[in-house]
């Protein structure tokens, strides 16, 4: 069996990224140039990143649920739908947005190339709705002081967490991204003493050691985002957060970004975080982070991103032939007898 390419969903974390969120304009033109620009993405990471490897430039680009239905491509995702609001305590609002393109780089003059030459294709037929550049910082912690991304899985499990399986055939090796984009009030979390951060958090600050499960607080950070499937295997999911901001305009933030193989998996962490488990148990965490955006896309696998930008629909895998039913008795496997 031929493997299955897929976009650089599972890769590794970099030092840099750019987050860019663009809505489609309604004309035909806008899908013809959409169309064209997917055709011609992977010659045009190639080009801007063969001027250095160790660079490791690489792009994935998500489609949103609205514009998968005007691209007419005969299939549609199992899991693919908007982003669905949340309203608790906090909010999680949906914004807008059709396609989501997460560039990254070790370096961010080829983040900023990339994303430049994108632009200068889908510009003039789309309108620019989010542009975040993330940086790491320090020892990959957020702005808030603490490692994120610790309990992200390696090798095959991250394989497994993040692209789709056998479970939606005519997509498999695509995957599901949610974005949400929040600013952090630092002047808050600072006033507040280590200990009660982490107790947010339900890690050390300082070491990123996770406090033993008798000692986390029910609202703690990595207690709500940690669920399991009715067989108490835990879900997983590949963060690849970043942090941005400004120190000019006091704005401080952090960049969730979540790929999994079913975007089911993320939408109840955020269920618990917003609404709590069980319902006002939320996240303190959003006492001092304001989730200001919110997208749901799907990441097409390589064929499936050919197909969109030939204008073909998806080739639905052809269904395996039952076995012949005969009538002699025998399981059809030919004579063992040679020479008859």
């Amino acid at each position: 069996m031929t493997p299955i390419a897929s976009q650089p969903a599972d890769g590794s974390l970099t030092a840099n990224a750019i987050f860019l969120t663009l809505s489609l304009h309604g004309e035909d033109a806008a899908l013809d140039g959409f169309r064209d620009l997917c055709a011609d993405l992977p010659s045009l990471v190639r080009a801007v990143g063969f001027r250095s490897a160790a660079a490791g430039l690489s792009c994935v680009i998500g489609i949103g649920s609205a514009l998968w239905e005007r691209l007419d491509m005969g299939a549609r995702p199992q899991g693919l739908h908007p982003f669905r609001e949340l309203a608790g305590v906090h909010h999680a609002p949906a914004t807008p947005g059709d396609i989501l393109f997460h560039i990254r780089a070790e370096r961010p003059d080829f983040c900023f190339e990339l994303a430049s030459q994108i632009l200068r294709r889908l510009g003039p037929v789309s309108s620019v709705e989010d542009e975040t550049q993330g940086f790491k910082f320090f020892d990959n912690r957020d702005l808030l002081g603490f490692v994120d991304g610790t309990e992200n899985p390696n090798g095959a499990d991250r394989t497994a967490a993040v692209l789709i399986g056998p479970e939606d055939a005519a997509f498999a090796g695509g995957s599901y991204v949610i974005v949400q984009k929040y600013l952090h009030d630092l002047a808050r979390w600072e006033a507040m003493t280590v200990e009660a951060q982490e107790r947010v958090i339900g890690r050390r600050k300082l070491s990123d050691i996770e406090f033993p499960e008798a000692e986390k607080a029910s609202f703690a950070h990595n207690v709500l985002t940690n669920i399991n499937d009715d067989r108490g295997n835990q879900l997983q999911i590949l963060r690849d957060n970043m942090p941005f901001g400004s120190p000019a305009r006091g704005e401080f933030g952090t960049y969730f970004i979540g790929y999994a193989r079913e975007p089911g998996r993320i939408e109840t962490m955020l269920e618990n975080m917003f609404v709590g488990l069980p319902p006002g148990n939320y996240d303190r965490l959003l006492d001092v982070s304001t989730a200001v955006t919110g997208g749901l896309f799907f990441v097409p696998g390589a064929d499936v991103l050919d197909a969109i930008g030939a204008g073909r629909p998806v080739q639905q895998p052809a269904a395996k032939p039952e076995p012949a039913v005969r009538t002699d008795g025998s399981l059809g496997l030919g004579s063992l007898k040679q020479g008859n």
